[in-house]
């Protein structure tokens, strides 16, 4: 017999099997199953921690088998069948991020040869670059923490938690990064993550797949234009893009028989390339605009797991935060227990920070992005009135959101960021010293609630007050606000036609990953990525 079950357990019991069984029969009999502990396999589905009311424990999704073995279910979840390409077909990617990537694992499902295009370069010089930034502030703008192998996510946290139920299998996805590498903890975990430290392995063995089966990986080569003629029903068809070479300097020409835009959020020059040639493709939407705080790891632990974290037996505590200030969110974003914060910035006139953590989230901080709500309305006329006169209204967001990164870099020095400590933003004050962080590049002590926007700087101080209320001691002393986060989402979405995936004022253009605006996250991204390559194997058949 196989079954489904819940069972909660204390955090010390999770690699005790027999006292699982025990909990497992005492749940069964409520279904007036009876069952004995040795009668009973189980396998974990979904593992989450409940920390309410002081009282810690583990809550496990179960799949239990009584008197069988899990062997049953050994033919189920199987992953995809990877082709060789044939040559026959050819789909041009831009980006090497997860929607670029799945994107190309799925037409190899089809025998289809993906063309990967990536401006930056692959995951070992990449590091390099990366390291330039806190140790020289020099800022590679096409290969960076945005820009390079992987996209933005190689080199963060690795978080694979999404809602995105209705986008596509999320566990198929998982078994893909599993399948790579992935520590097995991620198909059951209810927040499973990576890890900077293990990410690239995972995407320099995806890449090395997809070049066995017969795809092409191009480093270094940035897309500057598309080849576009005159669709037959009126508009614009792309036949194929121009690419310059970072470091030859030499211009080179794709083609294929369609072209998949998985840029990321960071490609503001995409965005300028598709308003040059269809600004109807192109429609502004909502984004997000804040700060990091960051907290010491052992503080955090202690708000949530209310001081009770029993012999460490629990992970680094998470948190995630939402409300409500003047008709707008107020949220934190990618929460890094036990984690860095980052230079994310992928120009040299300006500072933008992220987070990210290693697989253990082990080091002596833990920090979140807390962000405000900002909707095209919200943008000042100066930025609107930029892009009317640029001749496309719906890029005034992308003008405020570089205005904003470029300010903070006045008000920093070199790559090291503004900062201010949480209490003394709250207060209106200058900090006279700020806490150890782990920002390599340093901070530099600024009055963040002088000169971030008066609607952001607003919104925060009060979304600040309302955390604390269900979190006592999230504002305190040793918190620090680190400026600025800016790109949890683009402001601008390419317009693509709801059933068949294309850019709805450039034929054969399919906009896919957070870069398109219709995904945010590794997972949702990669589900984008394999839907938007699905549209074109049915259209190639």
């Amino acid at each position: 017999m196989i079954t489904e079950l819940t069972a909660i357990i204390k955090p010390e019991e999770e690699k005790n099997s027999f006292a699982i069984n025990r909990v497992i029969c005492e749940e069964l009999f409520k279904k007036n199953i009876k069952a004995k502990p040795q009668e009973v396999q189980f396998q974990i589905l979904k593992k989450s921690i409940d920390a309410r009311h002081g009282r810690q424990k583990l809550v496990l999704r179960l799949r239990v088998f009584i008197n069988e073995s899990p062997d049953a279910l050994k033919n189920q979840g199987k992953l995809p069948e990877w082709k060789n390409a044939d040559g026959n077909k050819s789909v041009i990617i831009i980006g090497s991020g997860p929607a670029g990537l799945f994107a190309a694992l799925k037409l190899l499902e089809a025998g289809i040869k993906p063309v990967i295009i990536e401006r930056g370069k692959d995951t070992s010089s990449r590091k390099v670059d990366i390291a330039a930034i806190s140790t020289k502030d020099i800022v590679d703008q096409d290969s960076n923490y945005c820009f390079g192998e992987g996209g933005a996510g190689t080199f963060s946290d690795g978080k694979l938690y999404t809602r995105s139920n209705k986008r596509g299998d999320i566990s198929k996805i998982l078994k893909i990064f599993n399948a790579f590498g992935a520590d097995e903890k991620i198909l059951t975990d209810a927040h499973p993550h990576i890890g900077t430290d293990r990410l690239p392995k995972i995407i320099n063995a995806m890449r090395e797949k997809i070049i066995s089966l017969g795809g092409e990986f191009h480093f270094n080569t940035k897309c500057t234009d598309f080849i576009l003629e005159p669709a037959k029903i009126g508009g614009l068809k792309i036949t194929g893009i121009i690419t310059i070479n970072n470091e030859t300097k030499t211009e080179e020409t794709f083609t294929g028989n369609a072209v998949i835009l998985a840029t990321g959020h960071s490609a503001s020059d995409i965005y300028f390339l598709i308003a040059k040639h269809s600004p109807v493709s192109l429609e502004a939407k909502t984004f997000a605009a804040g700060v990091r705080v960051e907290h010491p790891r052992e503080l955090i632990d202690a708000i949530q797991y209310h001081g009770q974290n029993i012999n460490g037996h629990l992970p680094t505590a998470e948190y995630r935060f939402t409300t409500q200030v003047e008709d707008r969110g107020v949220y934190s974003f990618c929460m890094c227990p036990g984690g860095f914060v980052v230079p994310s910035s992928s120009g040299p006139d300006e500072i933008v920070v992220n987070g990210m953590s290693a697989a253990k989230r082990n080091s002596k901080w833990s920090n979140a992005a807390i962000v405000v709500e900002i909707r095209p309305e919200d943008i000042p006329e100066t930025f609107q009135q930029q892009a009317k006169t640029e001749g496309c209204k719906d890029l005034a967001g992308l003008y405020f959101r570089t205005s904003l990164e470029k300010l903070t870099k006045e008000k920093g020095k070199g790559q090291s960021a503004p900062a201010q400590r949480l209490s003394d933003f709250l207060d209106h004050k200058e900090s006279t010293s700020l806490p150890v962080s782990s920002y390599t590049p340093g901070l530099v002590s600024s009055r963040l609630d002088k000169w971030l926007p008066a609607h952001i700087e607003r919104r925060l101080e009060q979304g600040f007050k309302d955390f604390n209320k269900n979190a006592r001691g999230f504002i305190c002393n040793d918190a620090v606000l680190i400026a600025s986060e800016t790109r949890t989402s683009t402001p601008v979405r390419i317009v693509r036609n709801k059933e068949t995936f294309e850019c709805e004022g450039i034929k054969n253009l399919y906009p896919a990953g957070e870069g398109s605006g219709y995904s945010g996250g590794i997972v949702s991204s990669a589900m984008d990525g394999e839907n938007a390559a699905e549209k074109i194997i049915e259209k190639l058949k």
